[in-house]
């Protein structure tokens, strides 16, 4: 698995769907898994009546990729789609750092991604015991690296502001049904990770990339 990642929700408009989801599909998503250090892209949806919440979830060779020049140059030169799209986005949050800990392999088809009022401390005991849940594929704890993730950019000035957290655990299972009874068995121990019971959603893949330029796969020191 990586060793870094960056997380990005936001929500968008149904008459803007379409072309978010082209703009994710067709451009933006492939300049980023261009990008050294960033190995691959994957798109998520939200099961919320009403509310059209994306995730994006960017596997990272490591934590540096968020401050680097190569990174950093996209973001301070947005396409014209990008410019078009970031002024439309609402509820944007971001946040990316390293794995501290991780059990299980592999991607489920539905996700439980709850971010952590506090910094993790890499708390091994909780992650294994969810990842030996039946049905449960792979279990990942994230460090938000906050000053990484704080960076000026020419995009951020286009959304007019990011909400961040703490950290962020992720759950993957082959169903929601074991999502939520992972929910309903583990409450004491995503409470002492610092997870707010209102911060609950399931989400599902909707597309995914990987990086195939050599490039792209790279360590960054």
């Amino acid at each position: 698995m990586a060793v870094g990642l960056l997380a990005i929700w936001s929500d968008v408009a149904e008459e803007q769907e379409t072309d978010y989801l082209h703009w994710l599909t067709r451009e933006h998503t492939a300049e980023r898994v261009g990008v050294p250090g960033f190995r691959s892209a994957r798109v998520l949806r939200a099961d919320l009546a009403g509310v059209r919440r994306y995730l994006i979830l960017y596997e990272l060779a490591a934590p540096a990729v968020l401050t680097s020049p190569d990174y950093l140059a996209r973001l301070n030169a947005p396409t014209p789609w990008s410019s078009r799209i970031m002024p439309v986005l609402r509820n944007f949050a971001r946040g990316g750092g390293r794995v501290v800990a991780e059990a299980g392999s592999g991607q489920g088809g539905f996700l439980l991604a709850l971010r952590l009022g506090r910094a993790p401390r890499g708390e091994a005991e909780p992650v294994l015991a969810i990842a030996a849940e039946d049905r449960v594929c792979a279990v990942r704890l994230l460090a938000v690296d906050r000053a990484g993730t704080a960076v000026e950019t020419g995009e951020k000035a286009l959304r007019g502001g990011d909400a961040t957290f703490a950290g962020l655990l992720l759950i993957e299972a082959t169903d929601a049904a074991t999502l939520r009874g992972v929910q309903a068995r583990h409450g004491p121990a995503l409470a002492v990770l610092g997870v707010e019971a209102g911060d609950l959603v399931f989400y599902s893949t909707v597309f995914a990339l990987r990086g195939t330029d050599p490039q792209g796969v790279s360590a960054v020191s």
